[in-house]
This record gives structure tokens, sequence and C-alpha cells, in this order.
């Protein structure tokens, strides 16, 4: 995707998100805990979008964009591509609007987020993640009439999700907290462009770091470039809510300027921060949802005595794989 400066989403648009989405999104609290903060030598505040409608950030940018669809456009219904959490995200959406929607899921995305989806009355169409081309997938339905709502690569999906940082910078400024750095998980990269352009307004000191897991770490190496970079084949990690091909187009057009840099973080570190968010937070993450919180321990980062906000984005997770977590196997 080709985009320039004068096309990308602006701060007046996350402001006009936040009151479309007046009393259907859950305004999440930021939470801060004293074993937290003495854990790291740092003021920690943890955004627990976990306690969003869906368990996840994601109905913020699917409500935005379905909201300024025409009658027309609502009566042919929805159809996105989701490994899980955007897919709950516009199936929760498309049911407060009466819309049918369709969702092409990865034949391995979690039990827990196909049975939200199904439960929420949207149809799944399964593909393989690594084999299909996922577009090609919903092309059928877009061409029957069908409106595509993208998990990330859109302004009205960028500036829902920018409604997350807006709350955040409220937050923290209630909370006498002047932000140094804001560690956001990132997959295609539209929750953290949404987050920049809303600090970049209210709280522009503060450095957004964007988190991805290892061995998908297309957002550094395209930072590093200038130009995006795609994933390499042939990994596989448990953050499967982040998992994407390569940056969104529009979200890179966001974030390259507005960035401090991307962190990349093991498995086992995902796994060991979501033990954390029980212990200390008593908050249920996902793999994908907690590496900002894993990201805390980088060996690059320095936040001794700095405030740091954390976004812990999505708790939809499989219950065997919360007990690994917690029960710590794999997670030192």
């Amino acid at each position: 995707m080709t985009t320039t400066d004068t096309a990308l989403p602006s701060f007046a648009e996350i402001r006009a998100a936040r009151a479309r989405l007046h009393g259907v999104a859950v305004e999440t609290p930021l939470l801060e805990s004293a074993s937290l903060n003495a854990r790291y030598g740092a003021r920690i505040l943890v955004k627990a979008e976990t306690l969003q409608r869906t368990g996840s950030f994601k109905l913020r940018g699917a409500y935005n964009r379905i909201a300024q669809l025409d009658p027309a456009q609502r009566a042919r219904g929805v159809v996105a591509f989701s490994s899980g959490n955007h897919a709950q995200g516009v199936a929760a959406a498309a049911k407060i609007f009466g819309m049918r929607a369709v969702i092409a899921m990865p034949a391995d995305t979690p039990a827990i987020k196909t049975g939200n989806v199904k439960a929420l009355g949207a149809e799944i169409v399964a593909f393989d993640r690594f084999r299909d081309d996922r577009t090609a997938v919903v092309q059928p339905f877009v061409d029957d009439g069908m409106v595509l709502v993208p998990p990330f690569d859109d302004p009205a999906i960028i500036t829902g999700q920018g409604t997350v940082g807006l709350e955040l910078a409220e937050q923290a400024e209630a909370a006498n907290a002047r932000l140094d750095m804001v560690l956001v998980p990132c997959g295609g990269g539209g929750l953290t462009a949404g987050i920049a352009l809303a600090l970049e307004a209210m709280a522009p000191q503060a450095r957004v770091w964007a988190v991805e897991p290892e061995n998908f770490d297309d957002w550094a190496r395209s930072l590093a470039a200038g130009g995006i970079v795609a994933n390499r084949p042939g990994h596989a990690s448990l953050c499967d809510a982040i998992l994407t091909a390569a940056p969104g187009g529009l979200p890179f057009a966001v974030n390259r300027g507005r960035l401090a840099g991307a962190l990349t973080v093991t498995d086992d570190a995902a796994l060991a921060a979501m033990r954390i968010a029980a212990e200390h937070l008593k908050l249920v993450a996902e793999p994908g949802g907690a590496v900002g919180l894993a990201a805390l321990a980088s060996p690059g980062l320095d936040i001794a005595g700095k405030t740091v906000a954390v976004v812990l984005s999505g708790g939809n997770v499989e219950p065997a794989l919360l007990a690994r977590a917690l029960g710590g196997a794999g997670c030192e």
C-alpha cells in the first residue's frame, strides 16, 4: 500500500472514534501494582485491554469501521480475515448492528477464539495460514458485495484502536504520571499506529515501542530498512494474535517516523509475562497480548526509574496454555 502523509489518519479522527464508541467499548482501567514496580525498579502502568468486550482491543477498530458504513453497505454484510481477536471484534460489532458477518480464520486458531466467533453469530471459513492467501479466501464474498473490514490496514481501524492511546494518556495524567515510554504488542501495526498518533498529540515525550515475537521481527527489520520487509517463512510462535506476514502499509506509514523502535521477545518470555500478569495484576492474558509486559525485561531497554505504560492487548487464551504459563513450565 502506498500512502502519503496527507492520507494518514489524524488525532481528530481518534476523538471522533471515541464518540462513536461511547457506550459500546469499555474504558479499560490503567492499573498499577506496587509489587510490579518493585520488580522492575520503575513505575509500571498496565492498560488492561484484556477487560475489553470480546477480550481484546479489537472491538474498537471494528466497530468504528462498521459504524461508518451506509445502510446499503450494512445490508450486504461484512467479511474479514483474522487469527481470532479481530474476528471476535468484527463479529461483535456486526451483531450490534444486526448484520451478517463472515470471517476467514486460520485452521489452527485456538478453539476458544473460533467458539467465541460462532457464539456471536458469525460464519467461519477456515484456511491454512502458511499456504493460503487470506485475501484470496475472502475475495468471493467481496465480489458478492460484502464489505471487507481489514484487521489493520484501514484509517477507521487505526483511529478506533487509537482510542486506547487517548484513554491511556488521560488516565496517566489523572494518576500524576508523566509517561516516558509505552510498550505495545504489534502484528500488522494498527494498534501501535493508533496509540502513536494519540500520544504524539497528548504525551509527545513518550517513546512508543512495538513489541513482536521472536522470528516474527518484521517491524524491527522494516524500521531499520526504511521500508516494509516481510517475515521469513518457516517459523511458528505461541503468539498467534500478532503473527502477520508483514507490517501493514498504512500502519507503517504512520509508525515509521513515530516509533522509538521494535523489541522482540521469545515465547518463553511471553509465557512468563502471562504468569506475571496473573500474579501481580490478577489478569488473564494470552501470549500475544502479554509481549509488552515481557519486553520490560528486554536487555536493551533502560526502564530504571522511568514511567512505562504497557498495553496488555488480549486475554483470549486456551485453558491448557494458560495452565502451562501459570505452572511455570518453560517460563523461566
